[in-house]
């Protein structure tokens, strides 16, 4: 199992202009990122302030997290990076010595 960096941005042409009907549009992809992190797919979850844009920690397979985010699509875009923890990087270190 892997860990990510999930860096993601609202498609913000998908949202209505309308403070209050943008709001409600974005309700329902709020709750599904509580249900991502119930599930435990999501770690960390958070925006950047002031812009339409974050990121998230996730943990699985690949095809666990591309499950994931496949429902936020076409609304949310994702770039996603594989995390190495401090032991695979000491480790990783190490056989360099060798």
């Amino acid at each position: 199992m892997g860990k990510y960096m999930v860096l993601w941005e609202i498609d913000t042409t998908r949202l209505p202009v309308s403070p209050k009907e943008r709001g409600a549009a974005s309700l329902p992809l709020v709750e599904m990122v509580k249900q991502d992190i119930k599930k435990g797919v999501i770690k960390d979850w958070g925006v950047f302030v002031g812009e339409d844009c974050g990121y998230s920690v996730a943990e699985g397979t690949e095809s666990e997290i591309m499950n994931t985010l496949q429902p936020y699509v076409p609304f949310v875009r994702f770039k996603s990076h594989a995390i190495g923890s401090l032991t695979q990087v000491e480790e990783m270190l190490k056989a360099l010595t060798k």
